[in-house]
């Protein structure tokens, strides 16, 4: 049974993707409802805890996800170590989104549960007849797909919102990838990380040098490198065996880029430094990008928009009138120049232009895409008034130049929000009052 559980929490990591930093979402079994009076604080933060119970059930959690992926885990006291961490950052940020007033409502929620289940082919009732089968309590789902949700739109209201990428960015990048003959590979890397401190001194750069230099001597005699990053990475990947996913070379931090140039896949690299510490890399996969063919619209549209005088039947009626007199043989550009409410293509005979899918509104998209070429549509209301739209031709067209331009603008504003997103939670948690109150009596 442990596969279906698998399978539907890779699919909720999938989902919340869009999500900043890829935090892992861990289920709460029933069987951890009811905590024992004497369960006890393995962590102060702030004016809230942590207890065991919470603890050895993420920790449970961790362990599973390990099992299914294959990868062998570290000592149980590294890993509840490396888990007491994550549950302390994400109580933290709660704390914060809690303070500034960050809520997710029902609706919202709703509609994302609803979305993960349709991800696994299931109903909603399927859905949570299959958690609960597995021993999985659904308030408690609720509550923690509602916890990191409230996580995503604080990263998003305290650091995405402050980042911009320019078109001068997007246009060196793209230069810069021309330049080094950069193809369309992308890489699945996994990573270490051995942390520097802030302003750190010489002794903690030659510790952690000779850290790194250890675990690399272990990688090259054999060492399982995911078990390796769960076990000792400070990245923020480690409980995932250091897996950060499917990237570009462009994607990647350029001191990244070139350790790649000299590795193969399975092959792990030197010891590579940056400013944040010594990394190191191992290409688990490697695979080629296709070209990207969209289907193209040309069309046409009359907009009538209501208003104190113009109801909402008037304005059927008028496009009806002018549909007629289109069907008549009447030119649709002619009346389109005289009567319709959208000036700026009115002055171009109604014509859109070449669109791809998504550029219009959904209910003006779904219109289009029940024409044939040359057909008119019956009116139909959107958010802008009524329209009546012809499809004037269609076509197929290489869309990869422009899915280029928007790849790399996703790839710097993701950079600029990791590289952003390190030193926020690096001030969150330094900025804290967090005792941990673990000892060796609970390894």
């Amino acid at each position: 049974m442990r596969a279906g559980v698998h399978t539907i929490q890779q699919c909720m990591r999938d989902h919340l993707s869009a999500l900043f930093f890829g935090v892992v979402i861990a289920l709460t079994p029933q069987t951890g409802q009811c905590v024992d009076a004497i369960d006890r604080i393995v962590a102060i933060v702030n004016n809230d805890v942590i207890v065991m119970s919470e603890l050895d059930f993420r920790v449970t959690q961790v362990q599973n996800d390990l099992i299914d992926s294959n990868t062998q885990a570290p000592p149980y006291h590294i890993l509840q170590q490396q888990v007491l961490e994550r549950l302390i950052v994400d109580r933290l940020q709660l704390q914060l989104a809690d303070r500034i007033g960050i809520r997710v409502i029902d609706d919202e929620l709703n509609v994302t549960i609803t979305n993960i289940a349709n991800n696994n082919g299931l109903t909603l009732r399927q859905f949570r007849d299959v958690l609960e089968r597995e021993g999985y309590d659904f308030r408690q789902f609720r509550q923690q797909i509602k916890d990191e949700m409230r996580i995503s739109q604080l990263r998003q209201r305290e650091i995405g919102s402050q980042i911009m990428v320019s078109d001068r960015e997007v246009e060196n990048y793209l230069a810069i990838k021309k330049r080094i003959g950069d193809t369309d590979i992308e890489y699945r890397l996994q990573h270490i990380l051995i942390a520097l401190p802030d302003g750190a001194s010489a002794k903690d750069i030659s510790t952690a040098k000779e850290q790194a230099d250890t675990i690399l001597t272990e990688l090259r005699h054999g060492a399982d490198f995911a078990e390796m990053a769960v076990r000792v990475s400070d990245g923020q990947n480690a409980l995932k065996g250091g897996d950060i996913g499917w990237k570009k070379a462009g994607q990647l931090p350029v001191f990244f880029t070139a350790a790649l140039a000299n590795l193969d896949v399975g092959d792990v690299s030197e010891l590579i430094k940056s400013p944040n510490g010594f990394h190191i890399i191992r290409i688990a996969e490697n695979r080629y990008v296709t070209q990207h063919m969209v289907t193209q619209t040309l069309a046409r549209h009359i907009l009538i928009r209501p208003n104190e005088l113009i109801s909402d039947s008037d304005a059927v009626t008028r496009l009806n009138n002018l549909s007629e007199r289109i069907k008549n043989g009447e030119s649709f550009g002619e009346i389109a120049k005289v009567h319709s409410d959208d000036r700026g293509s009115a002055i171009k005979d109604g014509e859109l232009g070449w669109r791809n899918p998504g550029d219009f509104v959904a209910k003006f998209e779904t219109e289009i895409n029940a024409l044939n070429s040359g057909e008119l549509s019956s009116p139909f209301k959107t958010q802008f008034g009524w329209h009546i739209v012809q499809v004037i031709s269609r076509r197929q067209h290489d869309n990869t130049e422009l899915v280029k331009r928007a790849s790399a603008r996703e790839t710097l504003w993701q950079r600029k929000i990791e590289e952003e997103g390190r030193a926020w939670l690096r001030q969150l948690r330094d900025g804290a009052y967090v005792e941990v109150r673990l000892d060796e009596g609970d390894f």
